[in-house]
This record gives structure tokens, C-alpha cells and sequence, in this order.
């Protein structure tokens, strides 16, 4: 409420410290009290702020109304979770066929096409038989189209994981034993037409289980943890660690591991036999065996995998040239894949030159199998990294396509989703998914409207897995390294982002290389925790190094801002205005407060100085009281004036702790030593809380926390002319 002229008047006769002894309410000042046409202020009006009463809560209370929120169920309620957990039920009755469907129908038809080749070739990435990835893309979509929330995103096989999963397979069937089997250096399926191995006791189940059926369990069992921990942290509503994820770690996390995977799919290219390199430094690891073995390269698979090369690059290319013209993008992979199959199958290729080949490829399904219990404590930590990789993508991916099509989807769902994207199907022989944005953005481009074109998928995959599969048997594993490559060029071309990053954001161009070099040099887990905890010492850096500018104001205005930022801006002599862009805490109150004293004045310098000249002065004898008198005045003549008031804008402060407050504590009582008093401005209301329960001030004292610069420095000349007045007052009455 505003006080009347008639109180404003008397507040004006009224000397700053009985402003100080009476006043006990929080004051903002008007912003029309600026002074026009000279460089001073004159008296402002205040408004009165009453604070909230704040409802004092019983703990007890609170937790029994908040279980009885939660525990009480009606038929409503118990409606809306259902529909709620299943969102198919909400819009599938809704579908307008003739709206939705023809874009669906597209969409899926050409998404499956693709995904044939792209499932068979990540299956040797993930270390599996080729027909465990059509398993995986198939399930993932159906389960998906039941429990997501995007419209538009595409759940199945992501480069990434499968190399995750990959690693831990080929750790977990080396400490099996499985590879003393192999008469030399074994390829993923080499016990179908390279070499014969004999049959293993898998220790962990007591049964009779060759490598390729070990290694689908390990993979399953991954899968079933990673799943459990996503839905998990759906239950406990932690999708915030997602948040630590920033755009910049992730794409140095996918183009670190796009090096990995290229490394990993290299032998194929050369038709080499080598062994597959795991833990840190399997990047160098590997390339070192590539090149002692250069000399047993398969002229056969180079051949075929640079004519692989020939045809998918340029084609590639020029779909996403002409993407705006094109209905649909031309599905090269499958054209190569048939093309490479037919090949091989008359040219005899394996047979003539020993060329790696895909081998035996089962039609229909095989029996649900429980993953291994047993292998749960190897594999627990593993799943971890790869959970979260799993659910930070897709979540990011589907609010992205949510916000270009203006629709909602719910972050805390989409985790339910991929979790159990991952949990059923590993009963199924599956391996872990995630949404991936290269078959995403087809998906959108040519129609997708809702995700029943996820189920049009999963038909084209049920045709291959029934009937077209076994066709497959004559496939070189080249042409599929060849597509996995291929497919990297994405994440790879994210380095010609890079000049743009740095213009942008020095800091995030540093976490971007930080991130892909140590994924891409010591290993994928690794990297991404380098990058989490790098990302996260960069924000305490920044926060120790903020910005902390001496402030000035707009002519005639109530703007303040940096005077090494902007000419031409207004200072008051004897205040200084200082700007903390940072929180107050105990990692940077030394910075604080070493910042403050260099760009004002520092007390302990200033005390240091006064003692010496008292010093001085107790040795000079000589001197008259005449003579004295002249040198104060002619030294005080040179001087600049003296610094009287600082204010500290504390708008950019988001939170004191107990530290803060007592650097704010140290700061104030140090310059109340000589004689400057201390401001603080802005103060949000958290910080405000703070300090009074720190007591900083006391409750006489709670009027020199303002609620703006320019009342903090209005009060701050009023009460230096008031000194001046009752100086000048007691001057003449010593006179008389």
C-alpha cells in the first residue's frame, strides 16, 4: 500500500537513523523518483510488502494425506491408470483411418525394408547370430505401439547399445571359456562354416550350451537388467538423471562409439580372423591386430566391400539431397543385400575364396527362455550405463518430435515404455533397444502419423522370419559391415558442427571431445562416465569463475549493467555497485570475497595502511598543529572522494549455504571496520530466507536488504547528505 504524502513528508525530516530504529517492514521503491535534468536523487516513495503467512505443516499429517492421495482407488481412478499405462487405449479407438492410415501403411512398409539389413548386420555387432536381431526389432516395435507415448519415434536396434551389449557378451564367453574351443582366432559365427566346435557346460546352468546359445543368454540377461532398471527408475520418478546427459555428452558419447563401432566391423571389410578386443584401449587393441594380419586380407571381401561402399555412399547422399522430392527414400541397403546374396550364392564365393558368410538363418520363433539368474551379479554394473544411454535417447528423441508436432508426451511413460521393450522380449531372445534417430527420421519423412505404422513394421519382419530368412544364407558378413559403417556417417559428420559449437559454447565444444575421446580410446563406459562427471566439474567451474562486473547506470534511467560491457553509463563518487553472477557457496566464497576486495577497496589493506600511518604520526614531534592541519588539507585535496557504501546485487545469487552467509557476514563486519557500509540488493526470496535465518541482520537491520539498485543507492545518498547536514549542524554549534 502507499503512504501518504502527508508520512512521506515526515519521513523526509526525519534523520537516516531513526529510518533505520523504526523501520521494521520490507520497502520497494518507486521506479518514477529518478531524478531528470541533474546527476542526483532525490527522495522515494515506498511501497509496503507484507510477506506470506506460511502454513505451518504437521510432517505426520502431511505424509498420511499424501498416502491416502495415493492409496485410495475408485473406478475412475483405476480407469485412468489403465488407460494411462497402455496409451494405445486411449488413441487407437480414435484412429481415422482415412487420415492416419495411408501414411502409416507407408512408413511402416519402408522402415521395415530397411530394418531387414540393419538388424542381420548389428546383430554382429551385439555379438549375436543374425537372427536374434530380427527377433529384437520385431518385439521392440510391437511393445512399443503398445505402451509408448511418440508418435513418430522408431524403437529398435541403436548402433550404441549393440556395441554395449556386444562387449559384455564377448567378455562374459571368454570367461566361459568358449573361445579355446576355436581352432584359431574365431569369427562371431565361424562354428556354422569356418571351423567346429565342440560342445561346452555352460558352468553358470549346468546345461549344454554352445557358444552362440551363451552368448544370446548373456545378452538376454543384460536386456532383463537394463529394463528392470528403467522401469525402476520410472517408479521412483528419477528420469532427472537424464538431465546430466546434455546434448553436447551425449553426441561426443555417439561419435566416440562410432569409432569403436567402425573399428569393431573393420576385420569383416578385410575378411580378417581376428580376435575381438574388449576393455580399455580396444580401439588400439584392435587396429593393432588389423595391422599384423594386413597380410591375410580376403581380396575377396575387400572386393565386395568396396563395391558395397560405391553404391551405398553416393545413394545414401542422395536420398537426403533430394529427401524433399522424393516420396520415399530409394532402400539401397536392401537392393545390396539381395544384390551381395545372389553373388555369393552363384558365384560360390565361400566356397572358392573362403569369403565369411552369414550361414544358416532359422525361420519361425524359438521357445521363451528365461534369462540366467546366475549371471545377474556379472553382469549388474554393465547394465547400468546401458539403461541410461537407452532411456536418455529415446526420451530426448521423443520430445523432440513431440515439440516439432505439437503434441505432449510423457517423459515418466516413455521409460515404462523402453523398460519393458526390454524386459519381455528378453524372454524372447532378444538383445537390448532403444529409439534410434536415423530410422526415426525416415519413419517421419515418409508419413508416419501415429505408431500403428510400428505394427506395419513388425508384419514386414514376421514375412522375413517366416519365409525369406534361410534366403539369407550366402550373405558375406563384409556387405553387413559395410552397411553398420555406412550408417555411422551421422555421428561422424558432427565434427563439421564443431566450429559452430565453439562459437557457441567454448565449454560444451570441450565436453564434446573430452566425451568422444576417452569413449572412443579407453572404453564406452568409461567415456560416458568421463563425460558425466567433466560435464558436472564444469558447472563448479563455472560457478567459481563467474562473471563479476562493477556496475553503472542509464542516464536518466533505472537500468544497471557491467561498465566493461557498455559505454557511457553513470556512476555515483563514493558507491560502488558489484555483481555476483553465481550461487554464494562454500567452493567460491574465497573467490567471493578475493573478487570483491580487487574491484573495491580491500579492508585489510586499508587497515594495514591506517596502522602505519598512525605509526608515522607518533614519530613525527615536530610538527605543528597549524602545520598539520595545512598538510591534511592539501593531501585531502589530491585524494579521490572516499568510498562509503558498497552494494552487492544479489539478483544472480539462486542460493546461500551456511558458508555464503558467513562470507556475506566476514564482508560486512570488514568494511563496517573502516567505515563502509555494506547493501545487499535484489535478494530473492530464498536467499532472503537464508540470511534471516542465518542472522545476518538483525530485525532492526532488515531494511538494508532492498529490493532494487536503485533503492539501495537512493538510501545511500540520503544518508551520507544526512551526515553531511548534522556534520555541518555540530561544525557550527562548535563554532558559536
Amino acid at each position: 500500500m502507499l503512504q501518504s504524502p502527508e508520512c512521506v513528508a515526515r519521513n523526509l525530516k526525519d534523520s537516516s537513523q531513526e529510518m533505520l530504529d523504526k523501520e521494521e517492514d520490507h520497502y520497494v521503491d518507486s521506479s518514477s523518483d529518478l531524478a531528470k535534468g541533474d546527476n542526483h536523487y532525490h527522495h522515494y516513495h515506498r511501497i509496503l510488502l507484507e510477506p506470506q503467512e506460511k502454513k505451518s505443516t504437521d510432517f505426520k499429517e502431511y505424509v498420511v494425506q499424501k498416502l491416502k492421495k495415493t492409496c485410495c482407488c475408485s473406478p475412475a481412478k483405476a480407469k485412468n491408470w489403465f488407460f494411462g499405462f497402455m496409451p494405445v487405449l486411449q488413441w487407437l479407438p480414435k484412429y481415422d483411418l482415412k487420415k492416419y492410415l495411408l501414411g502409416d501403411i507407408m512408413s511402416g512398409l519402408i522402415v521395415g525394408i530397411l530394418l531387414v539389413p540393419q538388424s542381420i548386420a548389428y546383430s554382429l555387432l551385439a555379438g549375436q547370430e543374425p537372427i536374434y536381431g530380427l527377433y529384437t526389432s520385431f518385439f521392440a516395435g510391437i511393445i512399443y505401439f503398445l505402451f509408448g507415448t511418440s508418435r513418430h519415434i522408431s524403437v529398435g536396434i541403436f548402433g550404441v547399445l549393440c556395441l554395449m551389449i556386444g562387449e559384455v557378451v564377448d567378455r562374459e564367453v571368454h570367461k566361459a571359456g568358449y573361445g579355446m574351443e576355436h581352432k584359431a582366432y574365431p569369427g562371431l559365427f565361424d562354428h556354422i562354416n569356418e571351423s567346429i566346435i565342440i560342445p561346452a557346460v555352460n558352468h553358470t546352468s549346468g546345461q549344454i550350451c554352445d557358444k552362440s546359445c551363451y552368448a544370446i543368454t548373456v545378452g538376454t540377461t543384460v536386456t532383463f537388467i537394463a529394463g528392470v532398471y528403467q522401469i525402476a527408475m520410472g517408479l521412483f520418478q528419477v528420469g532427472f538423471v537424464s538431465v546430466y546427459l546434455s546434448d553436447a555428452l551425449l553426441s561426443g558419447f555417439v561419435t566416440g562409439t562410432s569409432f569403436t563401432i567402425l573399428t569393431s566391423q573393420a576385420k569383416y571389410l578385410l575378411g580378417l580372423n581376428i580376435p575381438r578386443s574388449s576393455g580399455m584401449g580396444s580401439l588400439i587393441t584392435t587396429w593393432i591386430y588389423i595391422f599384423k594380419n594386413i597380410h591375410k586380407t580376403n581380396l575377396c571381401d575387400l572386393v565386395t566391400s568396396l563395391l558395397c561402399l560405391l553404391v551405398l555412399v553416393p545413394t545414401k547422399e542422395l536420398n537426403e539431397h533430394f529427401k524433399s522430392k522424393l516420396k520415399a527414400p530409394i532402400p539401397t541397403e536392401l537392393v545390396v543385400v539381395v544384390a551381395a546374396t545372389l553373388a555369393s550364392h552363384f558365384g560360390k564365393l565361400n566356397e572358392k575364396y573362403g569369403s565369411s558368410i552369414a550361414g544358416h538363418i532359422p525361420t519361425g520363433f524359438l521357445p521363451p527362455k528365461a534369462p540366467d539368474w546366475n549371471l545377474i551379479p556379472n553382469v549388474a554394473v554393465d547394465a547400468i550405463a546401458i539403461s541410461i544411454i537407452g532411456f536418455a535417447i529415446t526420451v530426448s528423441l521423443s520430445e523432440m518430435f513431440a515439440k516439432k508436432h505439437g503434441y505432449i508426451v510423457k517423459a515418466n511413460q516413455e521409460m515404462y515404455a523402453i523398460g519393458f521393450c526390454n524386459i519381455i522380449p528378453s524372454f524372447f531372445h532378444c538383445f537390448t533397444t532403444s529409439a534410434a534417430l536415423a530410422k526415426t527420421l525416415v519413419k517421419e519423412s515418409t508419413g508416419c502419423q501415429t505408431q500403428f505404422s510400428s505394427v506395419v513394421t513388425a508384419m514386414v519382419l514376421l514375412l522375413v522370419l517366416l519365409v525369406v530368412a534361410p534366403l539369407f544364407y550366402s550373405l558375406q558378413k563384409c556387405v553387413l559391415g559395410v552397411i553398420t559403417i555406412v550408417n555411422l556417417r551421422g555421428a561422424l559428420r558432427k565434427f563439421g558442427d564443431l566450429p559452430n559449437m565453439w562459437r557457441l559454447s567454448k565449454m560444451d565444444t570441450v565436453i564434446w571431445f573430452i566425451t568422444m575421446l576417452s569413449s572412443a580410446l579407453i572404453s564406452t563406459e568409461i567415456g560416458l562416465l568421463t563425460g558425466v562427471c567433466f560435464s558436472m566439474f564444469c558447472v563448479i567451474l563455472r560457478t567459481q569463475k563467474p562473471e563479476t562486473p562493477i556496475l553503472g547506470h542509464v542516464e536518466e534511467t533505472e537500468i544497471y549493467e557491467s561498465l566493461c560491457a557498455y559505454k557511457n553509463l553513470q556512476t555515483e563518487p563514493g558507491i560502488k555497485i558489484f555483481r555476483f553472477v553465481a550461487p554464494l557457496y562454500y567452493i567460491n566464497k574465497e573467490g567471493f570475497k578475493s573478487t570483491l576486495y580487487k574491484k573495491t577497496v580491500s579492508p585489510i589493506l586499508v587497515k594495514a595502511a591506517r596502522k602505519k600511518a598512525a605509526k608515522r604520526k607518533l614519530r613525527e614531534k615536530t610538527v605543528t598543529f597549524s602545520g598539520c592541519q595545512d598538510d591534511v588539507s592539501i593531501s585531502l585535496s589530491h585524494e579521490p572522494p572516499e568510498l562509503h557504501t558498497i552494494v552487492i546485487d544479489c539478483s544472480a545469487l539462486q542460493f546461500l549455504d551456511t558458508a555464503g552467509i558467513q562470507t556475506l557476514k566476514e564482508v560486512r563486519k570488514d568494511y563496517a571496520d573502516i567505515g563502509i557500509q555494506v547493501l545487499l540488493a535484489q535478494c530473492n526470496s530464498s536467499v532472503r530466507s537464508s540470511l534471516y535465518s542465518g542472522e545476518y541482520c538483525t530485525k532492526e537491520e532488515e531494511t538494508l536488504l532492498f529490493y532494487s539498485i536503485h533503492q539501495a543507492l537512493c538510501f545511500a545518498l540520503d544518508l551520507q547528505k544526512q551526515k553531511a547536514l548534522n556534520a555541518s549542524n555540530g561544525l557550527n554549534t562548535s563554532t558559536d
